[in-house]
């Protein structure tokens, strides 16, 4: 980790700006975890005794939803084992859906990181150029140009000398 935090300025600096898409991607996970929950406690709850109310349901969408299986509850049923496949399909790709979004949006800041440093490289040399290109030809006798110095080489008339009394 740098000095300056630049690591975690340009984390949230990702985040935020991809800040629709990862609290759209929270809430159809959320919305898919209450589904799920849902569904698996309506196939369940009178053969499974686990699955006796919906807070046990929504833990077990929540354990399975994360990928972690503790294993202490299971469908019994065909239909809640197939909730419980596209469940456990939907978490999978839940994590994975926020690492693309904040991993394009990490390599579109690092490219524009890299177009702005050029562009300052740049910027110098582009000024030192354009001001030795006036130069020449305002220094040029054949021009025109009014917005040159040559005013400023006509010396300009002395005072005249002041006579004391």
């Amino acid at each position: 980790m740098d000095r300056r935090g630049g690591t975690w300025k340009l984390l949230g600096s990702v985040v935020y700006a991809h800040r629709q898409e990862l609290i759209t991607t929270l809430y159809i996970g959320f919305l898919g975890l209450i589904f799920a929950s849902f569904l698996v406690y309506l196939m369940e709850k009178d053969v499974n005794k686990k699955f006796n109310n919906f807070a046990q349901a929504l833990w077990w969408g929540v354990i399975t939803l994360c990928t972690v299986g503790y294993g202490d509850m299971v469908p019994e049923t065909w239909q809640g084992k197939l909730i419980a496949s596209f469940c456990a399909l939907l978490g999978i790709s839940f994590f994975a859906l926020p690492a693309g979004i904040l991993g394009s949006g990490f390599a579109l800041k690092v490219q524009q990181q890299q177009r702005q440093k050029h562009m300052i490289r740049r910027r110098q040399p582009a000024a030192t150029l354009i001001q030795s290109l006036w130069r020449c030809y305002a220094a040029d006798e054949h021009s025109v140009s009014v917005a040159t110095w040559k005013i400023h080489q006509i010396p300009l008339p002395s005072p005249p000398p002041s006579s004391k009394n």
